[in-house]
């Protein structure tokens, strides 16, 4: 009877999950713009998708953001990880605690206090502006992502290539690395998602004529969300299911050969 009720408690959860992405899928299909009747089968949304330059324009923004964004922020949270986990236990417990107050934070103070620290120093607000507003934010997700994986790995393997006739930089990329590659690449992903959907920030730091999704959704909702959206919202669900499908099969198949 208790696991009865567990595997219960868990379906309705993924169903309550899941339910409106799966009523947004049915509804990017539908003839009608109705959300409520049903005009027959159709992919009319999706053409007038591909042909709507202000969301391509919208949607080529915010991909080259997020990928932008998140491959620095990458880059500079593992550097952040060598440095930090090079530290003494009390500054490092510091600098971690320092890492988790941005987390915590809500996202209109991190917007808010971004937009005046660049008009502080009279930095016109545009793309560059919101770029480096996801790259700040972004880090301490990053780091969050690779800072266990280095704990975990042992430092002897990298001082035993040294001592094998190995430079620094050889070592480094050829022992540290693909120990550290999964939380890296996962620290990627989180920051790209967080980039790929984020507003609050975004609507803070962008200007004039800058427009992502999510801004473009913001302006669409007082005047009524084309079905267009439902679209495009669509085809980065399934990119991102298809996107996590490989990267977690890929693993299994790694696990099974070596067994």
């Amino acid at each position: 009877m208790k696991n009865a009720m567990k595997k219960i408690y868990l379906i309705l959860m993924l169903f309550y999950l899941y339910a409106p992405i799966l009523v947004l899928i049915v509804l990017s299909f539908n003839e009608a713009r109705s959300r409520v009747v049903w005009g027959g089968f159709s992919l009319k949304w999706y053409a007038d998708l591909f042909s709507n330059e202000t969301v391509m324009s919208a949607l080529r923004t915010t991909l080259i953001i997020a990928f932008v964004s998140a491959f620095v922020a990458t880059v500079l949270g593992t550097l952040a990880c060598l440095g930090i986990n090079r530290m003494k236990k009390a500054p490092r417990t510091v600098v971690m605690g320092m890492n988790n107050i941005p987390m915590m934070n809500a996202d209109i103070v991190t917007g808010i206090s971004l937009m005046l620290c660049f008009m502080a120093f009279g930095v016109t607000l545009s793309m560059q502006t919101v770029l480096l507003a996801h790259i700040t934010f972004n880090v301490p997700y990053v780091i969050l992502s690779v800072m266990p994986k280095l704990k975990q790995m042992e430092g002897s393997t990298y001082e035993a290539a040294l001592d094998l006739g190995a430079s620094p930089v050889y070592a480094f990329f050829k022992v540290v690395m693909p120990d550290l590659m999964p939380g890296i690449l996962s620290g990627f992903l989180m920051a790209f998602t967080m980039s790929l959907d984020d507003f609050v920030i975004t609507h803070f730091t962008t200007g004039a004529g800058v427009n992502t999704l999510s801004t473009l959704v913001y302006s669409e909702v007082r005047r009524g969300i084309k079905p267009t959206l439902y679209a495009l919202s669509t085809l980065m669900f399934v990119s991102v299911l298809v996107l996590l499908i490989l990267i977690n099969v890929r693993p299994q198949k790694k696990r099974d050969v070596i067994e």
